[in-house]
């Protein structure tokens, strides 16, 4: 997980949203807008910052050392 712990806008702690919003949105099916109300995430950088996310560890670590 590679998700930054704060808004690059305003400041804001973001991460520690990250694994409720990610649980709830992608292993359950709810809404995106509806969870990041029920986070208290109110500001669109914010929400931009956990909409936009995109894990790429996985691809990463093909590439590491051998």
């Amino acid at each position: 997980m590679m998700i930054p712990v704060r808004c690059f806008s305003c400041g804001q702690v973001v991460a520690d949203k990250w694994e409720e919003y990610d649980r709830r949105v992608n292993k359950n099916g709810e809404d995106a807008g509806k969870v990041l109300d029920d986070l208290g995430v109110k500001r669109y950088c914010c929400r931009r910052m956990l909409i936009s996310n995109v894990e790429l560890m996985d691809e990463v670590e093909m590439y590491g050392r051998k």
